[in-house]
Parts: C-alpha cells; sequence; structure tokens
C-alpha cells in the first residue's frame, strides 16, 4: 500500500485525530483522491477513482469504511471487497491489517475464497467480519444460500477492485447481477469502483452504478504519476523475420536481469513462459533466484512464487497475465515485457507493476520477437505517451451468465418473476434485456426448453401455489454450487511426477498427442511422459530430449483495434520520426521497392505465383480471430469462384491464402456481403460453434462439470454438450443458449464486428498489386505455413532458416547492405 506524497499539514485536519496520526507517524499525508473519497462516502455517494498505480487507490477505497467503523460500532458486515485474483483479495487483507493494528482499531478483517476452510465460511455466515475479502464466484455462493438477507442486511460499502479487469467480461455479468441483490438487500449500499487504467469512464461510471446511469457516481481523478520511462530493446542479434519466442534477445534480457534488483518479465502465453524461463536458466551463470508463474502451475507454487516474491528473495519472475493485477511489490525496479503487448491498456497495467510508486517513475523494457512487433511495440509505446488507452466497446450480458444467477436466486429462496427481472435491469450488462428474452431464459431454466422438456433433470424450477418459482429438489441446489461461476477450463489433465507432487495442469488435446518417452517443457523442468493414471499425466525428469510445449487454447490475445490503427499509421508514414532499426527500416524500404506500403485508410492486397501456387496476401490488421474468419469466408467465396483455395494463414497482422488459381477480381471477393450467408453456412458447420456452446452450457448449468461425489472429464463433458448441441440445433434452433453461442462467437473467437467494420472502411479502397514474386512484408506470414507441427525453442530458429530462401526470392534485384537498401531507379 504505497504512499509517499507529502502535502501541506493542513490536509491531515481533514482526517480523524487517530487517522492523521497513524499518517504523521509514517511521514505521510492524505492524497487528494483520499480525502475526495472520504467526502463522497460521507454524502452516500458511489464513487469510481481513476488513480495511477502507486498512488494509494486501496488506502482511497478502504479509508472511508475504517473511518466509519473506528467512529461508530456497527454490527455485522460492513465493508465487502471483490477482488479479480484470489491472491489479490489476500494482499489486501495483509496490507489493510497492518493500519488496523498500529491506529488499535476494533475492525475484523477476513477474506474468503474457494480455498477458506468449510469451518471459518460456516462462521462467517453467522458471525460475519466487519470487512470481508472475496471473489466474484465467493460472493454468487453467499447469495445462494437461504441467510444471505440477514449477512448482507447490515452492508454499507462495496470495494470493486481493478474494476476494469470485469467491465465486459462474463464474470462480470455475474459480479454486476450479484451487486444488484445486493441493492435490493441492502438498499442503502454504496459502491466503490478503483482502477488505474480506464479507456471509457463514463462505461465504468454508468456500470458501477446502481441505476446503470453515470450521472450517479462522482468520478475521482488521482493525479498522475511520473512518467514512465520505457525502451523498445534494438537488439545486437539478428532481428528475426517471423517468429514468437524472442529467443534471439534473451542473453540482452538476462543482462538487463543482471543489472536490476527485481525485474518482472511478462509474456503473452503460457507455452511461452515455459519456453522463456528454460532459456534465462540456461543463461544463468550467476544462479540467481529465477521463477516461474503462470495458470497452470499447482496453487501451492504459484503462492509460494509469490511470497518469495514479496519477501525480496528473488531477482526476476517470468509471469503470463496471472500477474497482471494489482499485487503490491514495490520492490520492482524492471518490467520487461517479451512479444507485442497486444493493447496499451494491458502494456500500461504490467508497466505498472514496476516500483508502485506515485513519485518514481516505472522502468520497462519491450522486446519484440520480429520485424512485425517491433511496428507493433512502437505503435504500444506512442500510444502510452499519448495516455490513449484501448478497449472493447459495452456489449449485452451474456443469456448464459443470467441463466445461472436465475438458478442461484431460486437456491436462496422463492422469487418472483416480475420482482427479479426488475432487479436485473437495474444492472449495467442487462438494463437491455427485455421482458420476452428474461421469461424465455426463466422457462430455460425452469424447463430446459421445448426440446428438453420431457427429461427431469432439466426441469429445475417449479412454480407454488402463491406463483413463486422454487427450486424443484435438493440435488440442483448441491449442482449450482458445486460448478458456480464462469471460468470454463479447456479440459485439463492433473501433472504428477512418478510417487511425488502434482505440478500442474496440462489441457487433455496436448496430451492426447503424447506417447510413452516423449519429453515435454512444464513447470519449467524437463519432464518425461511416462503414461496415464486415473485421468493423471505421470512423469518423470528427463535428462535430455527434443521436448514439445503444452499450448493452451485460447491462449493468444489478438491485437487491439486501436494499436492496428496506430500500427497502419507507421506504414503509411514510416520516416515520421518513428525511430525504427535499421533492419526494420530497410525492410519496409525494399517493401516500398517491390510494391508498395499498407495504406492507413484501405487495404493493400497483393498476389504472385509461387512453387506452382497463386498466392493472395491481405494486409488488414485486424487480428487473429477477425483474420481467421476471413479465411474461412475467403476459401469459400474463392472455391465458388473456382479458383480451388488450397489454404490460408492468419497471423494478428496479414492473412495469406494459397490456391491454384489467380485471384482477379479482389474487390469482389472482399465484398461485405460475404458476413451474410457465406458467414451463417460457416458457422453452422464449424466446429467452433461446437466448443463454444460446451462452455456456454456449462456456465447456464445445462452440463455440470462436477457433480455430487464425482467430477466428470473434460471429455465427458465435451461428449455431452456435442449431444445436446445437436439436439438443440436440430427441435429447438432457437433456444436461448444457441442464441447465447452464437452471440459468443460473434463477439469473441470470430470477431465479426470488427471484420464487418474493416470491409466497410476498406470498399473502394482496395490497392492490389500484381507481383512477380513475393514481397519483403509477405515474407513473415509464409513463413508461419505449417508451424503450428512445431514446437519449442527451436521455432524461431528454424524458421529463420526457411527464411533465406524467401527473403532471397523477396529481395533478389536489389543490393542490400547492413541497414541500408540500394534501390534502382
Amino acid at each position: 500500500m504505497s504512499q509517499p506524497a507529502l502535502l501541506p499539514e493542513t490536509q491531515l485536519s481533514a482526517l480523524p485525530p487517530r487517522f492523521a496520526a497513524w499518517f504523521r507517524a509514517r511521514g505521510w499525508a492524505p492524497h487528494g483522491h483520499q480525502l475526495a473519497m472520504l467526502a463522497a462516502a460521507e454524502a452516500g455517494a458511489s464513487a469510481l477513482l481513476i488513480a495511477p498505480t502507486g498512488g494509494g487507490k486501496t488506502l482511497a477505497g478502504f479509508l472511508p469504511s475504517l473511518v466509519e467503523l473506528a467512529g461508530q460500532p456497527h454490527e455485522g458486515l460492513h465493508t465487502l471487497y471483490i477482488s479479480p485474483l484470489k491472491a489479490l483479495a489476500v494482499d489486501i487483507h495483509r496490507n489493510l491489517t497492518q493500519p488496523i493494528e498500529e491506529m488499535g482499531l476494533e475492525v475484523t478483517c477476513e477474506t474468503r475464497t474457494g480455498d477458506t476452510p468449510h469451518s471459518k465460511r460456516q462462521r462467517q455466515r453467522r458471525k460475519p467480519p466487519g470487512i470481508l475479502m472475496t471473489t466474484p464466484e465467493s460472493l454468487a455462493l453467499l447469495l445462494s444460500y437461504y441467510d444471505a438477507p440477514q449477512v448482507f442486511g447490515s452492508l454499507r460499502c462495496v470495494v470493486i477492485d481493478e474494476l476494469h479487469a470485469f467491465a465486459g467480461t462474463k464474470r462480470g455479468d455475474l459480479l454486476a447481477l450479484g451487486l444488484a441483490r445486493l441493492q435490493s438487500l441492502s438498499p442503502g449500499c454504496r459502491r466503490v469502483g478503483l482502477s488505474a487504467t480506464v479507456h471509457d469512464p463514463d462505461w465504468l461510471a454508468a456500470w458501477l452504478s446502481p441505476t446503470a446511469s453515470p450521472e450517479g457516481v462522482r468520478r475521482v481523478i488521482g493525479r498522475d504519476g511520473a512518467e514512465a520511462v520505457v525502451e523498445i530493446l534494438t537488439t545486437r542479434e539478428h532481428l528475426p523475420w517471423s517468429g514468437h519466442m524472442a529467443v534471439h534477445a534473451l542473453a540482452e534480457v538476462y543482462q538487463r536481469i543482471r543489472q536490476a534488483g527485481t525485474t518482472l518479465v511478462f509474456v503473452n502465453t503460457r507455452a511461452q513462459a515455459e519456453i522463456v524461463f528454460q532459456e534465462l536458466w540456461h543463461l544463468n551463470d550467476d544462479a540467481l533466484p529465477i521463477a516461474l508463474h503462470h495458470g497452470s502451475l499447482a496453487v501451492e507454487q504459484r503462492r509460494k512464487v509469490e511470497a518469495a516474491m514479496a519477501a525480496g528473495k528473488l531477482r526476476a519472475v517470468v509471469a503470463t497475465s496471472s500477474l497482471d493485477l494489482g499485487i503490491d511489490w514495490a520492490a520492482v525496479d524492471l518490467v520487461v515485457q517479451i512479444g507485442a503487448p497486444k493493447g496499451s491498456a494491458r502494456l500500461l497495467q504490467r508497466i505498472g507493476r514496476a516500483n508502485h510508486r506515485l513519485d518514481q517513475p516505472s522502468r520497462a523494457l519491450l522486446v519484440p520477437a520480429n520485424r512485425f512487433e517491433v511496428l507493433e511495440c512502437r505503435a504500444a509505446l506512442e500510444a502510452v505517451k499519448a495516455r490513449s488507452l484501448d478497449g472493447d466497446p459495452p456489449r449485452p450480458g451474456g443469456l448464459d451468465v443470467l441463466s445461472q444467477h436465475i438458478l442461484g436466486s431460486a437456491c436462496a429462496g422463492p422469487f418472483d418473476a416480475t420482482g427479479l427481472y426488475q432487479e436485473i435491469i437495474s444492472a449495467f450488462p442487462y438494463k437491455g434485456l427485455t421482458r420476452k428474452d428474461f421469461d424465455r431464459t426463466l422457462d430455460f431454466v425452469a424447463t430446459g426448453g421445448y426440446a428438453l422438456k420431457s427429461y427431469e433433470r432439466y426441469r429445475r424450477l417449479g412454480l407454488d401455489k402463491e406463483g413463486f418459482y422454487r427450486v424443484a429438489n435438493l440435488a440442483h441446489v448441491k449442482r449450482y454450487r458445486m460448478n458456480v461461476g464462469t471460468i470454463v477450463e479447456a479440459p485439463v489433465l492433473k501433472v504428477r511426477l512418478r510417487n511425488g507432487r502434482v505440478l500442474g495442469e496440462v489441457e487433455e488435446y496436448f496430451v492426447n498427442g503424447l506417447l510413452p518417452g516423449d519429453s515435454f517443457i512444464f513447470a519449467g523442468q524437463l519432464l518425461a511422459f511416462e503414461g496415464m493414471r486415473e485421468n493423471t499425466v505421470v512423469v518423470s525428469r528427463a535428462a535430455s530430449g527434443d521436448p514439445k510445449v503444452p499450448v493452451y487454447a485460447g491462449g493468444r490475445l489478438p491485437l487491439s483495434t486501436h494499436l492496428a490503427e496506430r500500427v497502419r499509421g507507421i506504414l503509411a508514414d514510416p520516416e515520421a520520426g518513428h525511430d525504427l532499426p535499421p533492419a526494420v527500416a530497410e525492410w519496409l524500404r525494399l517493401q516500398r521497392w517491390r510494391s508498395q506500403l499498407p495504406p492507413a485508410d484501405g487495404l493493400l492486397v497483393e498476389c504472385f505465383p509461387r512453387a506452382d501456387k497463386e498466392f493472395l496476401v491481405a494486409y488488414c490488421f485486424e487480428g487473429r480471430n477477425a483474420h481467421q474468419t476471413l479465411g474461412m469466408l475467403l476459401t469459400r467465396r474463392m472455391e465458388r469462384a473456382g479458383l480451388s483455395p488450397l489454404g490460408f494463414v492468419a497471423t494478428d497482422y496479414v492473412i495469406a491464402v494459397w490456391s491454384l488459381k489467380a485471384a482477379e477480381d479482389v474487390d469482389a471477393l472482399f465484398d461485405e456481403d460475404m458476413l451474410g450467408d457465406d458467414l451463417e453456412e460457416w458457422m453452422a458447420e464449424s466446429s467452433m460453434l461446437r466448443r463454444t456452446f460446451r462452455n456456454v452450457a456449462v456456465i447456464a448449468g445445462l452440463i455440470e462439470a462436477r457433480a455430487p461425489g464425482q467430477e466428470k472429464s473434460g471429455r465427458q463433458v465435451t461428449f455431452n454438450a456435442d449431444l445436446i448441441y445437436d439436439v438443440l440445433r436440430k427441435h429447438e434452433p432457437d433456444h436461448i443458449l444457441l442464441q447465447a453461442t452464437r452471440a459468443d462467437a460473434a463477439g469473441g473467437l470470430t470477431d465479426i464486428g470488427r471484420l464487418g467494420d474493416m470491409l466497410r472502411r476498406v470498399k473502394g479502397r482496395i490497392r492490389h498489386r500484381r507481383l512477380e514474386r513475393i514481397s519483403p512484408l509477405a515474407v513473415p506470414v509464409l513463413l508461419e505455413i505449417g508451424k503450428e507441427q512445431v514446437y519449442g525453442s527451436g521455432l524461431d530458429e528454424l524458421l529463420d532458416e526457411g527464411a533465406q530462401a524467401l527473403i532471397a526470392e523477396a529481395t533478389e534485384g536489389l543490393e542490400v547492405g547492413r541497414g541500408q537498401a540500394e534501390l534502382p531507379l
């Protein structure tokens, strides 16, 4: 809970004497935004605090509650703190306990998560603490008990930390519905939202508001901290044309770790975390204590790393987004981002992990893995300097989450449908929910819907004589409480050392490709696969081998729309003060000679022959998800046009399609009418909709991953989901869960909205270049073809070997020097 800000002594007079003395003893004075939060609380107003990391946000959120509790005794629960991470709730509890003890306040403060012992959870319901720290899932569980009115009736304040991490997500939908229920149980309860990175304050204020309107929430803005010092590594090594692991630069990263006190090394995927950790460990001649942290490791291992980091015992931690949020480690000297950050808000959040002090600049190093990533890192750096943040627009709340909430409401006691509907539409994500869609969702929860109502197990609610909905039997209550939440992991299997401890979990499909004796990297170790035993992967430590690396579904985040616009701007004017490394500047000069650079407001499409095939390369810059969808639709359209497409590959920046015949009418290929019948046909056939339906069905409670006395394997859950999906498509194609599935697919995995915006933007602005051979800018995407069969740190080296022939072809006829290209005139 870092604070240093020495303001005039008069600021302390705004605090009660006991609090003023505590600040004074630490050499502190309250920040202006902390006093503003006190004033909002005194007025009974909800408030959104936007302040940089290190500005004392957490203390600002809790200070009004501590002052109120110190001033007069309060019976029962006073303040509820909601965190996106269990570890963050524990960290905040530790930080809050210190001032409570030092001021001698008679305030009880506890945590409640899935790790809390059963006896303590029972006691917390009977005698709640004054302040309770928890997560959205634990809140949903508490609200599902009959005594929720007694537990929450005394509630005066809800503090939501890292609010931006909830808004616009399914976890956020569940939390918003929980907040609406809390408001019914304690109408005078005020809400406090804390966030460091906000791209749309009005939206966030509306999300926080009890009325779903921003007008009822005070905006409190903290003063800016010292400007971050962010550097893009210009490597001394050869900069790869493709690849994502940045292995070429890790020796330079290791030297930065040696020079810093403590370093956080962020990567974008768990597979990348394993490889970067292994490579750093091989370079670690100084035996520095370096650790690994990602969401698939065993919880005990993650807690050990967090504790060692907090105690200052580590020099570096290689981490994924598992450490993006708020744990207070003021001793971090340097943040390293391996690979492009994919979004400016994401980068700013990670940079904020360094120093955690408002008066000291954060230090960060961006390490691009390839030439396109240099452009993306430059765009992200310019966005951070301009304080221009990205973010997705608001979307309606999920109907699968609504289904879960309706059942949870019934678990707590009988409800009236109209009353519940009015409560639900007071939550911002559901303010546009029609009564018709609510009634359809309620009918699904009660009966399973038309296609499933003949099965007793799907009849979960019944109507009593007074017209109230009740749970049909207690078995549904147990199943709800065992499966509450919106985080649906891909089917995973535990990894256990033979006769030893559990190391973590890997996804089932990865294990399906292993044979006994195969080696793979996991938990920072080289392991040998021995076999399966009761749904557990049994391994031993391997001395050597050519290892694979587990790849996790959904691990890659697409390039944000905001950064994509900036990258296009850099390409349209690469000499406008962007300070590009010589290798990248040369690459772009070669492209300008061979073809042209992609325009900022249009679309460059190149076509060229290669190896008896015709290639079409489009520089869309709309992110991997949108490009994957575009590839599916383009190949369908090319097939109908008789072009005989053979395949496609998509990156965050570019899509390439190869066929037997050349495309001529490129404008017709990219017409936005492809989002009509072509899209409907593809989505109906796609296995992606089945995967999406599986997640929707689990969240909605149609399929339970866990049931009393048993836990289903991922394969069983998927099999059950596929059977039900086929039944619903055939007999009830407008079922509420199929509607939810299509909405999820459109907004996430397919990025249809973003693709549609791009097709509209480039209409009439497509620049088609017919080339004799591949262009320099197309080399990276062609290197991606077939690389998914290759694992491990050798991938970048293999790609670079493959690049040589393509580079030679792309630069034929040009004299290429070190950092220069002599362009024929």
